[in-house]
């Protein structure tokens, strides 16, 4: 069992996942589930269209990024066959950002989705100051992608959200990768989820899009979730992780 269904962030592509996917260990599979850049979806209507187009033949393991946590969490709710976790990277169950922050962001949403997303603004948010040249364009390419409709609509979408009934409804582990230099998911929101759902948490040194910044922290990180799945269904005792 090392079938991996990876869900990207807000760009919906699976452009930016290409160095985590290469820094898995050995045997494992991947399938990344892109979304719509035309055309808008509901995190409902997306999370509805993405469980359908994701093979349940065999065991996998949910990986998502940011703005795809809500549909993890969505998709596991629904308890398809074969899910045997999920993991939350700068995840969240409600808007990642509060107070006037999250009506400023309401407010801005039509306007800085018509523009290419600067790369200082790439560099604060989500890649860290000192992020290579070469990653800030990628960054910016990928969200440079979806249709400013869309883009304005799922910023929305994401301040909007909640999606803690159905967390409640969850059955499978849940991983919670934290990253300590986050700027755009509130603190919060890790505890928000492990007060509805315990969840085992990994924090890792670095911005919030771990995926990208720190692809081999985090591709172990996410292999040590899935190996204690095999050693549960080869008949061993089940690793405990201290939670931190």
């Amino acid at each position: 069992m090392k079938k991996l269904v990876l869900l990207p962030g807000m760009d919906g592509s699976g452009e930016l996942l290409r160095g985590f996917v290469a820094a898995l260990p050995k045997g494992f599979e991947t399938e990344t589930l892109w979304y719509p850049a035309d055309r808008w979806m509901s995190y409902g209507e997306l999370a509805g269209t993405l469980r359908g187009a994701i093979s349940v033949d065999e065991p996998f393991v949910l990986v998502a990024e940011s703005f795809g946590t809500p549909l993890a969490i969505l998709i596991a709710a629904l308890n398809p066959p074969n899910l045997q976790g999920i993991v939350l990277c700068a995840g969240f169950a409600t808007s990642p950002v509060r107070g006037w922050k999250r009506e400023l962001a309401m407010e801005l949403a039509p306007l800085v989705s018509h523009v290419t997303m600067p790369g200082f603004v790439a560099k604060y948010l989500l890649v860290g100051d000192e992020a290579p040249r070469a990653l800030v364009e990628s960054v910016t390419d990928a969200v440079s992608w979806v249709t400013p409709k869309v883009l304005c609509s799922r910023v929305r979408e994401m301040l909007c959200v909640d999606v803690r009934a159905e967390l409640a409804q969850v059955k499978v582990p849940i991983l919670y990768v934290q990253p300590t230099q986050d700027r755009l998911v509130d603190p919060a929101c890790m505890e928000e989820i492990r007060l509805v759902k315990p969840a085992r948490t990994v924090t890792i040194e670095g911005p919030h899009l771990l995926l990208q910044t720190e692809p081999a922290l985090s591709a172990d990180a996410v292999a040590g979730f899935v190996q204690d799945f095999e050693v549960r269904f080869s008949g061993h005792a089940l690793r405990v992780r201290r939670e931190k």
